[in-house]
């Protein structure tokens, strides 16, 4: 631990020294300084002064003031928020026209396609107000807190639009008449202009008041205005009036027109103006000669409507009514911003006037609190820095350290000052730096128990690997089958050792040393997992989507899947299985496995989904539940997500593996032969030894999968067990060309002189969609296209030893571990242009 440049020698001594209380200061206690008094003489002093001073003239005509300034200021915030609620409005009755019309579409709809597209037609508005009414109670919510009345009115008016809400889930599954429907959009209508009436200046300012009735008449004549819309609209789209509608059409009528008379008397000159300017525009005029049409032309019928037509124009009229509409409320706005300033600065001038009398006991107040907030505000900020960002910060980098311990700056005290302020600051820092003593000592604990870690893991995985290698041995030359299941049981015991050293290193922070450079499929990867158990006769393997993974995970996910699969093997009963499921779930996959054994409780169920959620530091708790702890980290470092949930006779482990670990297939030349060796089974399904004779190619054989035991069992000579790196990285097939580089015999004899040369045209099937030539397969070789000649000698070729084979394959694989083993984290990168785990590059 450092404490930054000479630490030591910027504390002056008497700061040292300020701790012991038998050394006196170097300077006497002055107390005309104000920074030298003591907490209780500031505190008197900061207290004292202004309360006297606050007792004598304070309330002094201010009351009043204040309390006209704060309606004025209500009254701006409540009208302020009215442009939100006439967009509410606007869209509502967008949304209540164009329902009325499209009601008997949906109640002819004869399928849930037809209503599906009536709805589809009704989505723009639905959306439309669903955004409004947003808007709207982001705007309110400060609104209600200064006028209970308003915030009253407001909730009237949101129960209303839930209301609306609830129709609008149930207009297709439930039986509701056109009233009904329509009254629940007229009530909330009519709430929202309540509530846009509801602003109140007060009745010494009469100009306020008829600039809320301006907007208010306005907007209820605009309503009106919709609603006969609505109902003409309906009617074109019903193709016909009903009874009531003619009556009902002409009230609507007389109240659209009194509510306009209304607004133009209370507007002023140039809002007037503005509107018998918009009225003469070419939509408004083409909208109002429909209405008139419809209303008047027939004087013993109403006049049906095309509907396209009355909805094209209306909706424009509606648009530029709802413009016109927004600059009244605009200006009504401004007009009470103007009023509420004007009063504040009225306000604010009296209460001026009363500051200027306090001026003097507010200025010593000012004073002796500015020197004491400075130094609290000082030392509160070096406080919260350390707390928050410097302490967290200096303990993350020790917890994460790798290397040598870093050096961690301890920042000296902020404050200078010799009362107590100043020494809670000198205490404060001698904290922290004690602090980060402890840390950096456990810092270095903790690197060296990593390291002893990692060392042991790597010893013990050199063991394990020269212990397979034997093991491999003895079971190629082993043909008794009761000692070959002995042997296959001390295979699988070895995986569980390396598995365990593994763990060991997840322990330590050190990424497993086993890799892939290629995508590798999930299914391998779950024969893998089950391999790497005890177990594995007991796991199913029920559905499995066509999946591959990075090759840079494969090893950590097959280790975390395996610690998953031996927490289900081991706590359930030999008699029962557990299920292992994989599926594709949008960008990821999810990977389920259940059991049937003893589950868990919920708080124990609980307990260990916050371990796998927030992976824990390594402690005895951890060495005691490795498993649990190796999977969370596992997880965290991959960006898996593993939950425990409760099943009906065990529990289920769902494991979601996000998109990044998803690669696309390789190409099927890459794909290798799978591995020949199976996993070991009972002695009444042992191999035959290699007296006995051998299964002829006719017969069929059924491909061993972890945790189902085939039918029929491919009688090898010598069957070795499956491992983990057997199902992810198969030896390779036998090559086809008869060469004896891998066989005893040594390589074959060169072709002869007298070998047919191959055609001088290349025979191809064509070109594919890219224009390239396609090859046919063995169509250049002579022997296949053209038969044997009589007399004509074969040549002889040599099959590979499959015990030469396997031996070399398995000290290569060894030798490789062995240097993987020395700390090596280098990771070889193909060339470009090869495979990749995304794909080619």
């Amino acid at each position: 631990m450092a404490a930054g440049p000479d630490q030591a020698s910027t504390v002056s001594n008497h700061r040292r020294r300020r701790f012991d209380v038998r050394v006196v200061p170097h300077r006497r206690r002055s107390a005309l300084r104000l920074r030298d008094w003591r907490m209780r003489t500031k505190l008197a002093t900061v207290l004292v002064i202004p309360s006297v001073a606050f007792l004598v003239l304070a309330g002094v005509q201010t009351q009043s003031l204040v309390s006209r300034a704060n309606t004025l200021s209500d009254f701006a915030a409540q009208v302020g928020i009215g442009p939100e609620i006439a967009d509410l409005v606007h869209w509502l009755q967008q949304e209540r026209d164009r329902t009325a019309g499209e009601l008997s579409a949906l109640r002819a709809a004869s399928s849930e396609e037809e209503s599906a597209q009536v709805l589809e037609v009704l989505r723009p508005y639905r959306d439309g107000v669903d955004q409004a009414a947003q808007a709207l109670h982001r705007a309110a919510e400060p609104v209600g807190k200064g006028d209970s009345s308003w915030a009253e009115t407001y909730s009237v008016a949101y129960q209303a639009y839930q209301q609306i809400l609830y129709m609008r889930n149930v207009m297709t599954t439930v039986v509701l008449s056109d009233d009904t429907i329509l009254g629940n959009y007229h009530r909330a209508v009519d709430a929202l202009l309540t509530l846009l009436a509801q602003p109140s200046p007060g009745a010494e300012r009469p100009e306020l008041s008829d600039a809320v009735l301006r907007y208010v008449q306005f907007a209820r004549a605009k309503d009106l205005s919709s609603r006969v819309r609505a109902e003409l609209y309906a009617a074109a789209r019903n193709g016909g009036y009903q009874d009531n509608d003619r009556v009902q059409l002409n009230d609507l009528r007389s109240r659209q027109l009194t509510a306009l008379g209304a607004f133009r008397v209370a507007a002023s000159n140039a809002q007037v103006t503005r509107y018998d300017q918009m009225s003469q525009q070419d939509p408004f005029v083409q909208a109002g000669r429909l209405e008139e049409r419809a209303l008047t032309q027939n004087p013993t019928a109403l006049t049906l409507l095309a509907d396209d037509d009355w909805w094209t124009f209306s909706e424009v009229r509606h648009d530029l009514l709802r413009d016109f509409e927004a600059g009244i409320l605009a200006d009504s706005a401004t007009q009470a911003d103007r009023a509420s300033a004007a009063q504040l600065r009225e306000t604010l001038l009296m209460v001026g006037v009363i500051i200027t009398v306090l001026l003097v006991a507010v200025l010593i107040s000012v004073l002796i609190g500015r020197s004491m907030a400075r130094s609290i505000r000082l030392l509160r900020s070096q406080a919260l820095r350390i707390a928050q960002i410097e302490l967290p910060d200096a303990l993350a980098r020790l917890r994460s350290v790798s290397g040598g311990v870093p050096q961690i700056e301890v920042s000296p005290a902020v404050v200078r000052s010799l009362d107590e302020i100043g020494e809670l600051a000198e205490a404060f820092v001698a904290v922290h730096r004690s602090a980060v003593g402890v840390a950096v000592e456990q810092a270095n604990m903790r690197r060296n128990v990593n390291a002893m870690f990692v060392n042991l893991a790597r010893r013990s995985q050199v063991l394990v690997e020269r212990q397979l290698e034997l093991l491999d041995d003895l079971e190629r030359e082993e043909s008794d089958p009761d000692q070959l299941e002995n042997l296959f049981k001390l295979d699988h015991l070895a995986a569980r050792m390396r598995r365990n050293d593994e763990s060991l290193l997840v322990l330590a922070g050190t990424e497993s040393t086993r890799r892939w450079n290629r995508p590798v499929g999930l299914n391998a990867v779950l024969l893998a997992a089950s391999a790497e158990i005890e177990q594995y006769q007991r796991v199913r393997h029920e559905a499995v989507a066509d999946l591959h993974l990075v090759g840079h995970a494969v090893g950590e996910v097959v280790h975390l899947l395996a610690e998953l699969l031996e927490n289900a093997t081991a706590f359930s009963r030999p008699d029962t299985i557990v299920q292992v499921m994989a599926r594709a779930e949008g960008a990821g996959a999810t990977i389920e496995i259940a059991d049937q054994g003893l589950g868990m409780s919920q708080t124990a169920l609980a307990e260990a989904n916050a371990v796998l959620a927030e992976p824990p530091a390594a402690d005895v708790a951890t060495v005691e539940r490795m498993g649990l702890f190796v999977v969370s980290h596992l997880a965290a470092r991959h960006g898996i997500e593993v939950r425990l949930h409760g099943g009906t006779g065990g529990l289920v482990a769902r494991i979601r593996l996000p998109g990044a670990l998803l690669a696309a297939p390789p190409p099927p030349g890459l794909d290798p032969v799978p591995s020949p060796r199976a996993l070991p089974v009972p002695r009444s399904q042992a191999p035959a030894p290699r007296s006995q004779a051998p299964v002829t190619a006719a017969q069929p054989m059924e491909l061993p999968v972890a945790g189902r035991r085939p039918t029929t069992v491919p009688r090898q000579a010598h069957p070795v067990p499956v491992r983990a790196e057997d199902v992810l990285a198969p030896a390779a097939a036998p090559a086809s060309t008869g060469s004896g580089w891998w066989s005893r015999e040594g390589p074959s004899s060169p072709a002869t002189a007298d070998s047919p040369a191959p055609p001088s045209v290349p025979v191809t099937g064509g070109t594919n969609d890219r224009g390239l030539p396609v090859r046919v397969p063995m169509a250049q070789l002579r022997s296949v296209t053209q038969p044997a000649r009589p007399g004509q000698q074969q040549v002889a070729r040599h099959d590979p030893d499959p015990e030469a084979v396997g031996g070399m394959l398995s000290k290569l694989y060894s030798g490789v571990r062995r240097a993987e083993a020395e700390e090596t984290t280098e990771i070889p990168v193909p060339p470009p242009g090869t495979w990749s785990e995304g794909g080619p590059k």
